[in-house]
């Protein structure tokens, strides 16, 4: 219950560590504490709540909401990361909420900011149950599966996939932080509010 409480608030938009999470419970599972049906259970299902429920805030809040955002927590909702994530689902689509579920930045956007551009919820929904269970699913059958057959060697395991669940996370972010820099000096006029616009014409088609 727990893992799928913080990946669904992960997924409605509050910046949590989800990916460390789902490894660390996943690593649990392999050492027969919890069962891993349960921990991919509540993972898909936390992950798909979360996501529709931040896919109606942003249909209601709209734009307002990621500029409040946007001054309150710079770090997480700026301009860089809403104009990031607005190009990837500009050259996606639907698609970006699901690959969206694999990046640290993108997770906690795909929902809201689906719901702000307006993509038919049909669509939204069927990318966003593919990406929970892709992602929730397939990692915590990959992380299981490599404690079982490790398990002599994984006496740390603990420490070590948080350890690398937290590599790729930064990693991830840092990329994309990059990339939004980069992209903003080359496109200063999208870094204005104005971006999404034309963008919310593209996914309501």
């Amino acid at each position: 219950m727990i893992i799928g409480l913080i990946i669904g608030l992960e997924s409605l938009g509050i910046p949590l560590p989800g990916e460390i999470a789902l490894v660390s419970s996943a690593l649990l599972a392999a050492k027969g504490i919890v069962s891993p049906w349960g921990v991919a259970g509540c993972a898909i299902a936390g992950a798909i709540i979360g996501d529709s429920i931040g896919y109606a805030i942003g249909h209601k809040g709209g734009r307002p909401l990621f500029e409040k955002l946007g001054r309150r927590f710079p770090k997480h909702f700026g301009p860089d990361h809403l104009a990031t994530a607005e190009r990837a689902f500009h050259r996606w689509g639907m698609w970006a909420v699901f690959f969206g579920r694999f990046i640290a930045l993108l997770r906690i956007f795909a929902g809201p900011l689906a719901g702000t551009l307006r993509m038919p919820y049909w669509k939204f929904l069927i990318a966003n149950v593919l990406g929970g269970v892709v992602w929730a699913g397939g990692t915590t059958l990959l992380v299981y599966q490599v404690g079982k057959v490790a398990e002599e060697y994984l006496k740390g395991a603990s420490y070590i996939g948080l350890g690398a669940a937290a590599v790729f996370g930064v990693g991830s972010a840092l990329v994309l932080k990059w990339r939004a820099k980069k992209s903003r000096a080359a496109h200063p006029e999208q870094s204005g509010g104005k971006s999404g616009e034309p963008l919310a014409e593209t996914l309501t088609d």
